[in-house]
């Protein structure tokens, strides 16, 4: 595939530093991931992840988990409230 096309988007310079560190992690730069992304959502036919507008109830446990609220359990507990519900 010929790269000769350019995409300009405007950005958080401290997002772009944070994400550019993770991405050289993985042995990526900016360009690439943008690319992947694009050929995702080519593949995908659509966003590859859902978006959506979080109900209630999960901004609720969004707001429990902020604030360390909440209870913990194990997986198994976990497994054993969902088959009983």
């Amino acid at each position: 595939m010929t790269l000769n096309s350019t995409v300009r988007a405007r950005v958080d310079s401290d997002l772009k530093s944070e994400v550019e560190v993770i991405l050289k992690k993985i042995g990526l730069n900016t360009s690439q991931a943008i690319n992947i992304f694009l050929n995702s959502v080519k593949n995908n036919n659509g966003i590859p992840f859902e978006l959506k507008i979080p109900n209630e109830t999960t901004i609720n446990a969004i707001k429990e988990a902020d604030n360390g609220d909440g209870v913990t359990v194990s997986f198994d507990e976990f497994l054993k409230e969902t088959n009983n519900a």
